[in-house]
Parts: structure tokens; C-alpha cells; sequence
């Protein structure tokens, strides 16, 4: 323990091994007092043994936080995100990425209501967690000091790590004397699946890793159709039924999990520098962007949504890398959110077979015009002649170009 060692360290706690480990590790290694943090996410599983599991290790009742935070998530970190349509590397819908800064923001304000000066977490150094962790926490206060232990710790094996947990009598699940075969995150929008059998990116993942969608080949024979309804770009009903976002978002995961809906099977480059292989399932998040991008298509204008599309990359890229709480993902989120002020109305949705499709919509907002696209009489919605003068002053500078590549031959 040196002098800068902290007094009191909020911790991200899950109640497993790995974190159950690091709890026992600070107050061993620093002697400092430990809160601990555990978020339901909606990950889909029970939480209060996490309660139990800190207190057999020493943490006092009033030092154990466990928080519902599913409504937060989804209204003010998956919804914003969604109405980007944003994609990493144009696939991945960030169902880990955007967990990240919620969890984060609850360890620093648990920080200071604790009068706590240190945050920890139990991301390797591997991955992508630890950065998102770290610079949203110094995003939120500079002064803060965050503990990495897997970039500090010496147990550098499952082996190690099982010593030191039974050195120190913390239960482990009879599962964990072994290798597990992947690791899994999970919360309401998503689960993911890395590592060990899934490590070569030449070998199909087995049936047994997908937890929240059944096998498309497996799914109902027969196709289901659903309305979503929007306000401002979230979704706000589900076939005229009013319900919260979280609620919107689980009802949806149901949907797509029956019908083998948002199955991903995607080699990443992370931002510390690596590739890595992930099975992803995001059934509700898959229906979503689906249902989003066809109430665009008829309330957007073709500049703002073209506009958009360019700037999703970048915006889906900041988030990945762990920028929530950066100064230019809030600018672009401003753009986004004045882009939604008419994204309102109803979007109709066939399930089938590992597919999504928007087969109608509607809304009041439309600047959709059957007078000037029919192919019947328009009653003089449009004047066709109107199309050469617009030809003419577009083919302009293409003529030119051709007349100067032609004499200069």
C-alpha cells in the first residue's frame, strides 16, 4: 500500500467471480473500504444474490447498491442512440457499448455521495470496457481515480484467480473450476458471446451460444405482422398499446427472439488496436432500427436524412470507442434529435424466419406525395418539362469535362 492508496472505492459489481475476486483484492491490496455498484440492465438475471454474495465478503448493507436502471437505459442512452439508426462498422447495434456510460455515471455519483475518491471496475486490459469505463468517468470528474485491477493484479490465469478466491473463502460456482467455454454479456438490448469456442473465426458458433433468438430454420412457419408508433424518433406503442421504453424495448426482444430475429455473427476491430469475433443477439434492437428507418423514409426530407446517414458512422464510432459524454457526440446528438422533430407515426412489421421487414407505413408528418409519384393523371401536381431545364444545368459541368478530356487527348 503506497500513500496515494484510496480510503474508500466504488466498485462495478456483478456478484461473480471475477468481481467477487477484485472486491476481496482492494481491501487486501489497499485496506480501503469498498461500496459496491450492481446495475440491472435488464440482463435477465436474479440480482439479489449479489446483495448476499458482497455482504458474505464484508460489504456493510448501507455500502451495497442495487439499482433498476432498465428505464434510463433505454429512454436515455439506447433511444437517443436509435434515432442515429447507428451501426459500428455497419452491422453492430452497440448493445455493449452503450451500457458503458450509465454504469459508469452511477459509480461516479455513488462516488460522491459515498465521499468515496476512487472507482473501480473488472474490465481486462484487453477489451474495449476499460476505456468506455474511464473516459466517461473522467468525462464526469477529472479528479476522480480509477482502479483497473487486471492491469494491476498479478492473477494472470483462471488458476490463479481460483487460488486466490479459495485463499480467501468466496464461494465458487462449480462451473467456474473450469474453463468456461465463452464469456457472455447481456443486457436489454443485447447479449454477447466472445471467446474461447468462438475465438476462431472460421468455425461456426454452436446453436448452444445464442441464448435470446431461436434458430431462424426453427422459428413459426407462419409469418406475424406488428405496428410500432413513434413520437419525435422513439417509439412510444406497439399495435396501439402505450408503453414505456423499456417495456417497448422487451415486448420487441420477445418478438424477435420467437421469430430468430437479430442473430449476429461479427469479427470487430476494437479500438485498443485488435480484432476480435462476437456472437451478438439483439432481436428488439434489430425490429427497432427497422421500424425507425421506415418512419424516416416518409417524414425525413431527402437532405436531412442523407445528411444523417453521413454522420452515423462517426457517431456510431464514438460511442464504440467510448466518447458518450465527449463534447462532439453531443453536438451530433443535437443535429440527430432536431432531425426527429417530425419522425412521428406508424410503421407495420412482418416477423418471419430471421427477417424483419417494414411492409407499410403512415403518419401525419408524411412528405410523402401519391399526386406528384402516380403514374395516373396528376392533375397538374407536376409539370414533367420542368425535368429537362434541371438535366440541362447538371449535365453541365459533365459536358464540359468530356469537351476538355477530348481535346486534350
Amino acid at each position: 500500500m503506497t500513500a496515494a492508496a484510496p480510503k474508500k472505492v466504488v466498485l462495478a459489481y456483478s456478484g461473480g467471480l471475477d468481481t467477487s475476486i477484485i472486491l476481496k483484492w482492494l481491501q487486501t491490496e489497499y485496506g480501503c473500504e469498498v461500496v459496491t455498484f450492481t446495475a440491472d440492465l435488464g440482463q435477465g438475471e436474479e440480482l439479489e444474490p449479489a446483495r448476499a454474495k458482497a455482504e458474505l465478503l464484508g460489504i456493510a448493507p448501507e455500502n451495497i447498491h442495487i439499482e433498476d436502471v432498465r428505464e434510463e437505459f433505454v429512454r436515455d442512452y439506447v433511444f437517443p442512440m436509435f434515432r442515429a439508426n447507428a451501426l459500428y462498422e455497419g452491422q453492430y447495434l452497440l448493445g455493449t457499448s452503450i451500457a458503458r456510460p450509465l454504469i459508469a455515471k452511477r459509480l461516479v455519483e455513488l462516488a460522491h455521495e459515498h465521499g468515496a475518491d476512487a472507482v473501480a471496475h473488472g474490465a481486462t486490459g484487453k477489451g474495449n470496457d476499460q476505456v468506455r469505463f474511464e473516459l466517461s468517468a473522467y468525462a464526469l470528474d477529472p479528479s476522480i481515480k480509477v482502479i483497473a485491477p487486471w492491469r494491476e493484479w498479478d492473477l494472470t490465469s483462471r488458476t490463479k484467480l481460483i487460488e486466490f478466491a479459495e485463499a480467501h473463502q468466496i464461494p465458487i460456482a462449480k462451473d467456474k473450476r473450469g474453463e468456461a467455454p465463452f464469456s457472455v454479456d447481456a443486457n436489454l438490448l443485447h447479449t454477447s458471446s466472445e471467446g474461447k469456442a468462438l475465438e476462431n473465426p472460421a468455425e461456426e458458433a454452436p446453436d448452444h451460444v445464442y441464448q435470446r433468438t431461436v434458430n431462424p430454420e426453427d422459428a413459426p412457419d407462419q409469418p406475424e405482422y406488428i405496428e410500432v408508433t413513434f413520437e419525435r424518433g422513439d417509439a412510444v406503442a406497439i399495435d396501439g398499446e402505450a408503453m414505456s421504453p423499456a417495456t417497448i424495448l422487451t415486448r420487441l426482444n420477445e418478438l424477435g427472439g420467437r421469430h430468430g430475429i437479430g442473430r449476429l455473427d461479427f469479427v470487430e476491430n476494437r479500438f485498443v488496436g485488435m480484432k476480435s469475433r462476437g456472437i451478438y443477439e439483439t432481436p428488439g434492437g434489430t425490429i427497432l432500427l427497422e421500424a425507425h428507418r421506415g418512419i424516416e423514409q416518409i417524414t425525413l426530407d431527402a437532405g436531412s436524412g442523407h445528411l444523417k446517414d453521413s454522420l452515423m458512422p462517426r457517431y456510431a464510432e464514438l460511442i464504440y470507442n467510448g466518447f458518450w459524454f465527449s463534447p462532439e457526440r453531443e453536438m451530433l446528438q443535437a443535429l440527430i434529435d432536431k432531425s426527429q422533430e417530425h419522425v412521428s407515426g406508424t410503421v407495420r412489421l412482418k416477423l418471419y424466419k430471421g427477417s424483419v421487414s417494414c411492409v407499410g407505413r403512415w403518419s401525419d408528418h408524411s412528405l410523402y406525395s401519391e399526386a406528384h409519384v402516380t403514374f395516373e393523371d396528376d392533375a397538374g401536381a407536376y409539370d414533367q418539362k420542368d425535368a429537362a431545364g434541371f438535366i440541362r444545368l447538371n449535365a453541365l459541368r459533365l459536358k464540359l469535362v468530356a469537351q476538355r478530356n477530348k481535346r486534350v487527348k
